[in-house]
This record gives C-alpha cells, structure tokens and sequence, in this order.
C-alpha cells in the first residue's frame, strides 16, 4: 500500500552453512519452489491467439515495475496520440527484454473505487503530496487510488482484458512474464461484495460507530439493511479511508478471493500481493479481535490454500513485520526485502553484513529494491551513494525490483492517486550505469546457485568493515563483486576459498571500468586479494584462469 509507512521490521536469520573462509563451502540451494512456467499452459488463457512456451523462471528474476496510468500517459504525450495499453508499441516490450528484463509488473490496472476516487480529491491532506509530485495539477489529474478498487475488471483507461491478454501474448513471445495486482486486504468501499455479501467484511456496529466514526462507514445491503463496515487498515497506522476491510475469518471469502485470483491468472503469470502479512491468522486475530466476537481462527492459513490452488502461478508478497519467512513457508516464492533497504538507505554497513549471511533460501525468496511506488526515488535518496547500492541490490541472491523512471535518475516520488507527475530529464549518468549494470547481471553466474559472501579482512587502516564482497561461480569463470558503503577510500584483503580456483594466474576484468588486473593464485591464497576502492564506489570483476 502507499498511503501508510511501512512499519520497522526485523526477523530472526537462519545462518547459512558455512565455516571459515579455508574450510567453508559453497552454498547450493535447496528452493521449495519450482517455477517452470514452461509447463503452466499458456493457453490456460481464453484471450491468447497463439500461446509461446516458456522456459522456467531464472532463480534471481530481474523485474520491473510501471505505474500504468501515469506510464500511458507519459506514452501518450511523447508519441502524440492517446493510448491504451494495446496501442503501446512493441517496441517497448522489446527495449525492456533486452535490458534483460524477467517480469514486467504492471501496477494499477484494475477499475478504481469511484467513492475512492471521489476522496482522493477532497482530502486536503493529500493536497501536499500532490504539489510536490505536479505542481499546479488540477483535480482532472487525480484519478484515485489503484489499491482502493470497485472490481477485478481492467479499468477502461488502460484497457480490456483482452488488451490484457494480448499483453501477456507479446511478453510470452519475447520470454518475459506479466506480474498484476492482487489487493486482498481490501476492496473499495463501493465494491458489489458490500452490498451483496457483507459477511465478506468486517463489521462493526452503531455505537462502535458513534464512539469511533472514523474507523467505519454506513453502507446498504442487497436488502436495503444497513451496515457498519470498517474501513481497512494496518494495525500499526490510521484506517484507510477510502476502503472496506474484508474478514479472512469468513470461509466465503476465503473461497471468492481464491476464485478471484484464479480468474487473473488467466491473463498474467503471477501477482504483486499487497499487504499480504495481514492476512495472517494471528495478525488478523490481533487486529480484529474485538470485532471477531465467537468467530473462531480458521484451522488453515489462506495463503497456504491459495498457494496450493494455484501452484505454478508466481506468488510475490509484500511484506513487512517479521513475516517474510513465514510467508515464504506458506508457498509465496518472493518476498518483499525491506530489511535490506532500510538498512542501506541508513548507512549501517555491519548491518547489511549479517543481513547477507541469513539462510540462501530466506535469500533466494528475497526481494531486494532500491524503489517502488511505495519508497521515495532512489536518486532522491541514496545521490551519490548510488553506484555502490545500485550495485549491491543489483547483484546479491533474490529477486531484483526495479521501478519504472529508476533508469533514468528520476527524482521526483509519484504519488498514486495522480494520473501523472511532473516531467523530468534522465540522468544521463545514471542512465549509463543502468544500461551497463543490467548487460552484466544478465551473465549466467547471476542466476546459479553458488554465491557465497566473503570476508574483509583489515588492512591496518581500520576501513575494512565499509567493504562488502562477494562471489557468484559459474561452470567455468566467476563474477566478484565488491561495494564500499563507506564515504571515504577503503581498502580490504579478501579472503577467496581453496577450491574456488585452480590454475597458475588469474585475470581480474572490472566489467565496470574494462580495466585488469592479474595476481599469482599462490600470493592470492597466502595473503588474500588487496583491493582498495573509492567512497561508495563499486566493482564487479570478472575472474578468469589464464
């Protein structure tokens, strides 16, 4: 969700298994997932002509996210002509799949809550987010929350499901995969459910109403009955106002959501899970209980069923609260990281250290950004930090998520009710580091299964904790990548294990500078490699035998 701070989190790790750098092993990961998507069908959708097979999912995705209005709009402008997602040419597609795109996460395209919408221009309290994302805007550019929706049903402004449809066609057919939204916590407050089932929600009562009336709103059945609806929200922050809280204590709900999600399917690959940690049983016994009355927990957990009726799909949680583990071990293959990106953004470099050391499969499963609609931009963020975190997220073990506008060095934070947000120019310097970061992390040692984290030893200087290094192993050559995440020169012996090389010489390639180095694998094995780096500056070497 955008419209609440996430709150701090924090989880306990299951260390990897690993002994010192002499005698320490690589770690081979043993993922309970599978995601061959080559054999999920791609005619289990009715709005493809000519279904593409896929090969399985690389273990460490790269996926995108685009704002879909805002982007259509964007489109709209530059070509001259109004556009829908149909009319979006293919050429996009094509610009992504060769920056070595997996995922493309199109974010926000089902049909907004039109009492939503109404809210979202008459909150004075948004008024300012609004000024700083487009100045002067006017309320034609509010269009309402994307997480606050009337129904599953595309919004015409970005298309039909079978533009939908379409879409995955074309993405199939360039080997990438389209990721949606599913918003499961919630509906809009004008949703058919409120009227026709609202047993689906929670629901309060005419004195809870007067003591709390900012906790609820007053909405008509089928019968013409009234209802005390809560408004849905995270148990940390304020309810949001422009949604109705659904009750996953209710196995009809549980059973119509699943049913919901089944319907997607049939147009994406997978979906981006809003808020999935409060669907949890106890979280949602903690948040609700006073409501709940005599309803007792249900014996399972939902995403556990919905994960099991949907077993190919790709399920991706946003997740916060020490659940990410959790929700990993109830069949969601992602997870959001937001450890990692808390603690890079605050400098806490022992931090990012032992976050890096947790369990390869909790990694695997991990998330890892530097944006998203719900983050502000990187470049506003991390400035001239960022080659070293761009680096860092780009290249360790998970999933990476990248936003739309990232690329290119935007600064400005979209806000999500705004249809659009004010012009910017690409950075063009950021824009090169993208460009050539993204062709090396497509390299097949990037999406194996022998990473391992080295030490930084001291040099006598006392910079060495600033220095963050690691190793991918492929068949034949490696990839080694070292950040520091300090703002001064650092320096570092590193530490390579004895079964990572053989051979006489080894050739250092910095495929971000093309500059080489070589270095005797005995002098390399007696006093570790010596590396010195600039503040926050970064290296990826490609390591050979020569």
């Amino acid at each position: 969700m955008s419209s609440a701070a996430e709150p701090g989190q924090a989880y306990p790790f299951t260390t990897c298994t690993m002994a010192k750098a002499s005698t320490s092993v690589f770690c081979v990961a043993h993922a309970r997932f599978t995601l061959t998507q080559s054999d999920r069908s791609a005619s289990a959708s009715p709005f493809m002509s000519n279904p593409t097979p896929l090969l399985p999912l690389r273990l460490h995705p790269q996926l995108y996210e685009i704002s879909a209005l805002p982007w259509l709009v964007r489109l709209s402008k530059q070509l001259g002509r109004s556009l829908r997602i149909s009319d979006v040419p293919r050429a996009e597609w094509e610009r992504f799949h060769d920056l070595g795109l997996d995922l493309i996460y199109l974010m926000g395209v089902w049909k907004r809550s039109a009492m939503g919408h109404t809210l979202s221009r008459s909150q004075t309290s948004l008024f300012t987010r609004y000024d700083e994302c487009l100045p002067g805007w006017t309320l034609d550019d509010v269009s309402g929350s994307p997480f606050s929706i009337q129904a599953y049903e595309p919004d015409p402004s970005i298309g039909s499901w079978e533009d939908l449809g379409g879409l995955q066609e074309q993405l199939h057919e360039l080997g990438m995969r389209l990721i949606l939204d599913v918003i499961p916590n919630h509906t809009g407050p004008d949703h058919p459910w409120v009227r026709e089932h609202p047993e689906y929600y929670i629901r309060g009562t005419l004195a809870g109403y007067r003591s709390a009336p900012g906790n609820y709103f007053i909405a008509e059945n089928a019968v013409g009955g009234a209802e005390v609806i809560a408004y849905g929200r995270d148990p940390y922050f304020a309810p949001w106002t422009d949604t109705a809280q659904l009750n996953y204590f209710n196995s009809g709900l549980r059973g119509a959501m699943i049913e919901q999600i089944r319907r997607i399917s049939g147009i994406c690959d997978g979906a981006r899970c809003d808020m999935a940690m409060l669907m949890l049983n106890d979280n949602f016994h903690q948040t609700w209980e006073p409501l709940l009355g005599s309803m007792p927990a249900p014996r399972e957990e939902f995403w556990h069923e919905a994960t099991r009726a949907l077993p190919h799909f790709i399920w991706i949680a946003e997740a916060y609260s020490d659940s990410e583990w959790a929700l990993q071990q109830l069949g969601f293959n992602f997870t959001y990281d937001k450890r990692l990106y808390d603690r890079l953004r605050d400098g806490f470099v022992r931090d990012v250290y032992l976050h890096l050391k947790a369990d390869w499969d909790f990694q695997t499963h991990s998330v890892r950004f530097l944006e998203n609609h719900d983050e502000p931009r990187a470049m506003s963020v991390f400035g001239s930090r960022m080659p070293a975190a761009a680096v860092l997220a780009a290249t360790v073990p998970g999933m990476h998520f990248f936003n739309d506008g990232q690329f290119e060095g935007f600064r400005t934070r979209m806000v999500v009710q705004l249809a659009r947000a004010r012009d910017e120019s690409v950075d063009p310097e950021v824009y090169r580091v993208y460009e050539r970061l993204l062709r090396i992390i497509d390299a097949p040692e990037f999406h194996g299964k022998n990473w391992r984290l080295l030490e930084a030893r001291d040099t006598g200087d006392g910079t060495s904790s600033d220095i963050i290094a690691y190793v991918w192993k492929g068949d034949t050559d490696a990839k080694f990548v070292m950040v520091n995440l300090g703002a001064g020169t650092s320096s570092a012996r590193i530490d390579f294990p004895d079964e990572l090389f053989s051979g006489r010489v080894l050739a250092f390639r910095d495929l971000l500078s093309d500059l080489t180095y070589q270095s005797e694998l005995t002098d390399l094995k007696k006093a570790g490699l010596l590396v010195k780096e600039d503040g926050f500056g970064a290296r990826i070497f490609e390591v050979t035998q020569v």
